[in-house]
């Protein structure tokens, strides 16, 4: 089974780390035998649920991806902003009954480890997608 419609919201902060993760996540997606329908943009990792939820509306998607990095900073920061935006997310794959691939790296990660995580995170939420939905439909 192919032909997955799926669309993509991925963070502009820290974009030297995000725009790798579109590019590796849509060429993922590609082998996989799906389709990237829409992709849209967000300020930071903190504004994908939003985003998520607009792609997540529309009938012409089956399952989002969400794509982000968190980096870890002088105050807790980074721990708010992942786990708020992780959390969001699974409330609206439940709620829109599609599923949503977790593909923010962090917190609590340098520089370093996000881009050391470029490739599995954005492999993994991609992935994780495309098996639920084809697991969902059997």
């Amino acid at each position: 089974m192919s032909g997955e419609k799926i669309g993509i919201v991925a963070a502009d902060y820290y974009a030297d780390i995000t725009d790798k993760m579109l590019d590796v996540a849509k060429v993922h997606i590609k082998f996989l035998e799906a389709e990237v329908v829409k992709i849209i943009r967000t300020p930071g990792s903190f504004e994908l649920p939003l985003a998520a939820k607009k792609l997540l509306s529309d009938t012409d998607i089956d399952g989002v991806v969400a794509l982000g990095a968190v980096i870890e900073g002088d105050t807790d920061h980074d721990q708010i902003v992942a786990t708020n935006a992780a959390r969001k997310l699974a409330d609206l794959a439940l709620d829109a009954g599609k599923p949503v691939g977790l593909g923010i790296s962090g917190p609590k990660m340098t520089r370093m480890d996000a881009v050391k995580r470029i490739e599995k995170s954005a492999k993994g939420a991609v992935e994780s997608v495309v098996k639920m939905l084809r697991r969902l439909k059997e």
